[in-house]
């Protein structure tokens, strides 16, 4: 038998409760500050990053559906490691026919990169499996140093290594040559559009294809003080880790293609008209969006089918990435937007098929997204922002890709409206986050996808009232937070390991940060410190620690327990009022404490045996006897003595003028106790109705569960006698069961009272009113 002593015991027991405790420090999660890092989460005073430049020449062969290109790349070495060889990502890999991204598909299959929890395979599945036809991945040619020798390369999936002649040293660079080529995917086959992003799309009406050309040309991976090379394998989910530099990029087409790009057009003169330059150069001052490409030269375009070339020539500095898209399909328009005293050029691609809807909301999409984000964080420094109407959702720096396009009769349901501006404002807002606080996505997705969903949430709201956002209100993650446990995983998990990547790297990250600006900090505070973090690494590379304590260190508050509970874990909040005791204060007052207690005896019923005794006890012994009455059989200790009212005087005369007050008051008393069932702590916002009707809302810190995260018990003193007790009025915190929310409990709809009530909530359902209000007016021959 081991004998443990009490010390020991309680040793052990406080032992455990630190360690299960919200409220203990993130330490061991992150990591230790240094000289590149530091506690506060701003950059150290020795932090450094890589930079590489290219010099890319591409061509288009609009008959092959093939890109051809050759980059010189000028690599920095700013660290203070020799470094031997450098890494490459060659991310079209992906579509190699024995790559890792189709070896490893589940039974689920995947749609876009991410995972689709489901039971069901489609046909589509089927053939996107079984279907290898197509000769993907990047086809190098050769790999040369700036004298034409050639270099030792090894391609590792869907990365590879040049061995370089000699270490390359701090403050040291290295200029090579690569050529390759690699044949551009069609978008729209199951086969090949998840997890390549880009690729193209294939127009049978007009015989034309629309070119969104992405991870296409081999990228510098990034080398820096927290992984050393970040050289993990693109799987479709995970996508980017990049370095700046500057580009300069001649793109040859088919003549009578529209390019648009990340960065500047150099040789305007070269490959617009007249007309469109002057347009181009109205739209520099324009209130509203000026077409620079009308649908009637697209549709002339889209006959022609040129054999000649032009080449288009993009220069961008400080950039990590580049992509373009071009077709003789495309609309464009465009107008400045003024953002911090300068004029960005926010722009418009589309064929004819995404009108009217591009036309009308897309440019003017883009330029509330710049307005709205540089409120929220830095003034957007890029001279353009492009939005690309291409069926699509991906994101690069400058330029995204986008859908929503209405039925061919021009109409459209609110559903495709809202989700056509809200993946432009989403994917536009990519370029804060991550094309200049350049996380790294291939390992933290919420990292860019959180935040710019957060923020997305912030323009949405300020584009229309009640906008129907699907990501960011607490209430919109709670079916995914109450999941069965074995389908979740915490927001820190690597994002090629994420089940749902929706739920868990957009909208959980989301409604945490908008909880915190709403519920936890408030909007000063948050606003303060988000605004600091963004600055602090604008052009950097950031880790989640980094955000966790420049928030903590910008707005003053210790943040660890919410980090670790939205972040570190999967529970869900779920609070219950288990219990409300009432009580009154003592005034010591026998007229009305005795009437109080006289009152209270009084609204009790007479106990049952007491009842059955009038009846079955005819006389009692006292009764029958008169002599065994005394003193006590009349006493009544409720009514009021001569002594009583001394003794109340008396006390009354020692009081001070201030407990005298506090006395007279007459306040209303309640014990709420509180339980944590779902094991995510929140603060406790209560709301209080009182008997005459009225409300009020009081606010307790999450700290309240610091000693205790299982159970708490407060005391609120109240003027007015209250009627009920609401837990979260506002949907402000996610809680799953809002059945125990209630004293006295209230009864909750069905869930088929639920479908029922948002069943007509405006941009949620696909119905089409407009087409069939279009239909109705020609039908009775109203005309259009």
């Amino acid at each position: 038998m081991v004998v443990i002593s009490t010390m020991a015991v309680s040793a052990l027991a406080q032992s455990e409760n630190t360690d299960k405790s919200y409220f203990r420090q993130l330490g061991q999660e992150l990591p230790t500050p240094n000289n590149y890092r530091t506690g506060s989460g701003a950059p150290g005073h020795e932090y450094w990053q890589q930079r590489a430049d290219y010099d890319i020449k591409v061509e288009l062969d609009d008959e092959k559906q093939r890109i051809t290109g050759a980059e010189t790349v000028t690599y920095f070495n700013n660290s203070p490691d020799p470094l031997n060889y450098i890494w490459l990502q060659l991310d079209q890999n992906i579509l190699d026919k024995e790559s890792d991204y189709y070896k490893t598909q589940t039974g689920s299959g995947r749609r876009g990169g991410v995972s689709q929890l489901t039971d069901k395979i489609t046909t589509s599945q089927i053939k996107a499996l079984a279907d290898r036809s197509f000769d993907g991945g990047h086809k190098i040619q050769y790999v040369r140093d700036v004298a034409g020798n050639p270099l030792k390369y090894t391609i590792v999936k869907t990365m590879m290594r040049i061995d370089l002649p000699k270490p390359l040293r701090k403050g040291e660079k290295f200029v090579f040559n690569v050529g390759w080529y690699y044949n551009v995917n069609d978008r729209l086959n199951p086969a090949l559009a998840a997890g390549s992003r880009g690729g193209c799309e294939f127009f049978p009406e007009d015989g034309n294809w629309l070119y969104s050309i992405t991870q296409w040309f081999p990228r510098m991976a990034v080398y820096d003080d927290y992984n050393g090379w970040n050289h993990k394998q693109f799987l479709g989910q995970g996508e980017f880790s990049l370095t700046f530099g500057n580009y300069k990029v001649a793109i040859t087409v088919p003549s009578d293609h529209i390019v648009g790009a990340t960065g500047v057009l150099q040789n305007p003169q070269q490959v617009l008209t007249a007309e469109q330059q002057r347009r181009f150069n109205e739209a520099k001052t324009a209130k509203k969006p000026v077409v620079i490409v009308t649908q009637a030269e697209a549709i002339e375009k889209e006959k022609t089918k040129a054999k000649d070339k032009k080449t288009w020539i993009y220069q961008a500095e400080n950039v990590r990435d580049f992509a373009f898209t071009s077709s003789r399909k495309f609309i464009w328009d465009a107008m400045g937007v003024n953002i911090g005293g300068k004029t960005v050029m926010a722009m418009s691609y589309y064929p004819k098929e995404a009108n009217p809807l591009y036309g009308q909301y897309s440019t003017e999409a883009v330029a509330h997204t710049l307005r709205v984000y540089s409120k929220y964080t830095f003034d957007y420094p890029y001279p353009v922002a492009i939005s690309v109407e291409a069926s699509n959702g991906m994101e690069y720096p400058m330029i995204c890709f986008n859908y929503g396009r209405p039925e061919k009769d021009g109409t459209y349901s609110d559903r495709i409206k809202y989700g056509a501006i809200s993946v432009i404002i989403h994917e536009v807002g990519h370029n804060f986050f991550p094309m200049i606080v350049n996380s790294d996505e291939r390992n933290w997705t919420w990292m860019d996808e959180g935040l710019n969903t957060f923020l997305q949430f912030l323009a949405e709201q300020e584009w229309d009232r009640n906008y129907p956002s699907q990501r960011g209100f607490p209430k919109n993650i709670v079916d995914y937070m109450k999941s069965d446990q074995s389908e979740l995983e915490p927001i820190m998990t690597n994002s090629e390991s994420v089940k749902q990547l929706g739920p868990n790297a957009y909208a959980k990250p989301a409604t945490a940060l908008n909880i915190l600006r709403e519920t936890i900090l408030g909007r000063e505070l948050f606003d303060h410190a988000f605004k600091e973090y963004s600055r602090r690494w604008m052009f950097k590379h950031p880790n989640p620690a980094d955000f966790f304590r420049t928030m903590e260190d910008a707005s003053g508050i210790d943040l660890d327990w919410f980090w670790r509970g939205w972040f570190f874990t999967t529970d869900p909040v779920d609070i219950s009022i288990d219990r409300v005791v009432e009580g009154v204060f003592d005034t010591k007052n026998p007229e009305i404490e005795k009437a109080r207690l006289r009152a209270e005896r009084a609204s009790k019923p007479e106990e049952l045996g007491i009842q059955r005794n009038r009846k079955d006890v005819p006389q009692t012994a006292v009764e029958a006897n008169p002599d065994l009455l005394d003193f006590y059989n009349s006493y009544d200790p409720l009514a009021v003595t001569e002594a009583d009212k001394k003794a109340y005087q008396a006390y009354i005369a020692s009081l001070s003028p201030e407990d005298k007050k506090w006395l007279e008051s007459q306040k209303y008393f309640y014990q709420v106790d509180f339980s944590n069932v779902g094991g995510l702590v929140m603060p406790l916002i209560v709301e209080f109705e009182y008997e005459d009707g009225t409300k009020d809302v009081e606010r307790i810190p999450a700290e309240i569960w610091r000693i205790d995260n299982k159970k708490v018990s407060k005391i609120f003193v109240k003027d007015k006698k209250v009627k009920s007790f609401t837990l979260d009025p506002y949907s402000e915190t996610a809680d799953i069961d809002i059945s125990n929310n209630y004293f006295p409990r209230r009864s909750q709809p069905t869930r088929f009272e639920l479908i029922k009530q948002n069943s007509y909530m405006r941009g949620v359902g696909g119905a089409n009113p407009m087409q069939q209000q279009k239909q109705e007016k020609k039908t009775s021959g109203g005309g259009n």
